[in-house]
């Protein structure tokens, strides 16, 4: 079993930066913008968290996700998640307690982590927002060889998922708890990841929250820079105007190449989730989208 590495030297700050932050499953209400300090550019917010007794830690030995990873050390920005962790049950809390310290990772952008250590030389595709990890577990099921550092805020899915990766022996999953934006700049290298996947983000359908969401120009310049040559950026939603901004987005991207003439079939490699089944009941279609980074 490996250990959780990061080493110790400051990850080296981004200039330019997206408005977004980290995306998790779709919220089924979206909260108004109460954020106090909305300052445009990539900083990082604090993930305030729901805890079983106001002001105290889930975790408070430690063995657990941390409530504000992140700390008042980054600026506070517009986000596109909203944070939800209670009503987490005791399995759950179990798998987190027992398996945090080594298959776990809290955000706190202080320090860059060794993906080679901790995925045992395997290449990593990172996910962002898993929701409570079902489709996530099935795909390292059947892709043994690659690790997937699967990125959340949502307490429950985040115990949950290492629950299935215990018991399903996937010892290829990593999950780290808080702000996208800030593992993205400054937790991981530049050319590091094999690929990102993010499914059904939060598609902040009011107009006025459109700045919100995670798939934005500023942040696809970012993650690409994460991208090795040839890594695949795999978007999927079943929201149609959010579908065809992040067709917009992605095109606009110098250093990404569409795969597909417009939105891509459905490969066969992403499992059918029950959320997005519920969509389909609902008559919703669901776009996929495919872009490799360019070799130059």
């Amino acid at each position: 079993m490996s250990e959780n590495p990061t080493t110790h030297a400051p990850a080296a700050a981004e200039s330019d930066a997206p408005e977004a932050a980290a995306a998790s499953a779709r919220q089924e209400s979206v909260a108004e913008e109460t954020v106090a300090q909305e300052t445009p550019g990539l900083g990082a917010t604090a993930v305030s968290a729901a805890t079983p007794r106001r002001g105290e830690p889930m975790f408070p030995d430690g063995t657990g996700p941390a409530a504000d990873p992140a700390g008042s050390h980054h600026e506070r920005r517009i986000r596109s998640f909203q944070p939800r962790r209670s009503r987490v049950s005791p399995s759950q809390a179990d798998a987190l307690r027992r398996r945090w310290a080594t298959w776990g990772l809290d955000i706190d952008g202080l320090s860059r982590i060794d993906l080679d250590a901790f995925f045992d030389g395997r290449p990593v595709v990172l996910e962002i927002g898993f929701g409570m990890g079902e489709a996530t577990a099935q795909m390292a099921a059947a892709d043994p060889d690659t690790g997937i550092l699967a990125c959340d805020v949502h307490t429950p899915g985040q115990g949950n998922l290492l629950g299935l990766a215990e018991r399903n022996g996937l010892s290829n999953i990593r999950v780290a708890n808080g702000d996208a934006i800030i593992l993205l700049r400054e937790m991981l290298a530049p050319a590091s990841l094999a690929g990102l996947r993010i499914y059904f983000p939060d598609p902040w359908p009011k107009k006025r929250h459109h700045k919100r969401r995670l798939v934005q120009p500023e942040f696809i310049a970012l993650a690409t820079t994460r991208l090795a040559p040839g890594a695949v950026v795999h978007c999927a939603t079943d929201w149609e105007p959010y579908a065809e901004q992040m067709l917009e987005v992605l095109s606009a991207e110098p250093t990404l190449e569409n795969l597909h003439p417009g939105y891509a079939p459905r490969p066969d490699f992403r499992p059918l989730t029950k959320f997005e089944g519920q969509g389909l009941d609902k008559g919703h279609v669901v776009h996929d989208l495919l872009f490799r980074r360019r070799d130059t």
